[in-house]
């Protein structure tokens, strides 16, 4: 099934909090429930948070026509509500925006067409995320041995994922040897979430500690590096889960391509660097706390971002669905500007990162 949809005039998507334990799909029917399941992280991952968005514009719109509401004031209230949950990752503003302004109180079927462009980027999401599985497979050579970390899969996404896809595709045609999940503390997004999506691929994988993937790296058994990202700035920095910055400096200082994958959603040219990009901060009981339980003695603070961003200077390549941008060999702001125009555009992405 796709992680997010809508479904029965309400929101369908997997509690990510209950895996790998349960599969436990819930069935949001007001904007509010939405919210705190973004805030929760029942629902994440740029691309999953981007058609949540554009999906809660749609039960906004929905249920304010059910209950004789102003449309256009549930709308901006929704918009207002949705883009507070997760300051860093833009594919959620992205789909909120989209939707909002697609209405058009002035047209007899306003809502209903508000709905169906909001379940048409539920489709698109799935297409955009197989894309750049078969793009990013090219970069694979034969017995890949891949390092990912967090997850960036199907749960992360509509369906596939962007890391992942990768990762799908190039075991499909044979490519993949293994792959090593971080296991992504606080939250276990790795050990929880991409052990378990890699296991229902049937994809050869393990865990490591994070501390321990640099070793890794610098020991010879990592071909490639792929991870996703919750933002990318006009200049190619890259925001994503906290633990990657130092990966793309071992890939670096050991010659080990580090690739992210993302699609054009996920690349916002309003900002201009990776200073500019807002990181979210978590509470300090993701640290301090296991399970509910105390671990670091009391008056103990926590410093506990949820993001760190890598410079587009550590960065190989960039996936996207249209192709493969080079930083430093393709102008990022002029390629997005034409791939979004053109629906693609002529990247320089062939061949190894």
């Amino acid at each position: 099934m796709r992680t997010i949809d809508w479904a029965d005039g309400k929101i369908r998507t997997i509690d990510q909090t209950r895996l790998p334990e349960e599969e436990v799909v819930l069935s949001l029917g007001t904007v509010e429930e939405l919210a705190e399941a973004i805030s929760s992280l029942r629902v994440r991952g740029a691309p999953a948070l981007g058609v949540a968005g554009g999906l809660g514009i749609a039960l906004a719109a929905q249920l304010a026509r059910e209950n004789g509401e102003d449309v256009g004031g549930a709308i901006r209230r929704a918009a207002t509500l949705l883009a507070s949950t997760r300051p860093t990752a833009v594919n959620l503003k992205w789909g909120i925006a989209r939707i909002e302004e697609s209405y058009d109180p002035a047209r007899p079927r306003a809502v209903e067409e508000l709905i169906e462009r909001a379940r048409a980027m539920v489709a698109e999401d799935e297409k955009i995320n197989r894309l750049i599985g078969e793009v990013g497979a090219d970069l694979l050579s034969q017995d890949s041995r891949v390092l990912t970390h967090c997850n960036a899969g199907a749960l992360a996404c509509v369906a596939h994922g962007t890391a992942l896809s990768i990762v799908e595709v190039g075991h499909e045609r044979g490519l993949v040897a293994g792959v090593t999940a971080t296991e992504t503390r606080p939250l276990l997004q790795g050990s929880r979430l991409t052990a378990w999506e890699l296991k229902r691929m049937g994809v050869e994988h393990r865990i490591t500690i994070d501390s321990g993937a640099a070793g890794l790296i610098a020991s010879g058994e990592i071909d490639v590096v792929i991870t996703g990202a919750d933002r990318i700035a006009a200049n190619g920095d890259v925001a994503n889960k906290v633990g990657t910055y130092p990966l793309a400096l071992a890939a670096r200082a050991n010659g080990v391509p580090f690739v992210v994958a993302a699609p054009l959603s996920t690349i916002d040219l309003d900002t201009p660097d990776g200073d500019a990009i807002p990181i979210e901060q978590r509470a300090a009981s993701e640290v301090l706390e296991v399970r509910g339980a105390r671990i670091a003695p009391e008056e103990t603070e926590a410093y506990n971002p949820a993001f760190d961003v890598t410079p587009v200077s550590l960065v190989s390549a960039i996936v996207t669905e249209v192709g493969v941008v080079r930083p430093g060999a393709d102008d990022l702001r002029v390629l997005v500007e034409t791939a979004r125009g053109t629906a693609g555009a002529a990247l320089s992405g062939d061949g190894k990162p």
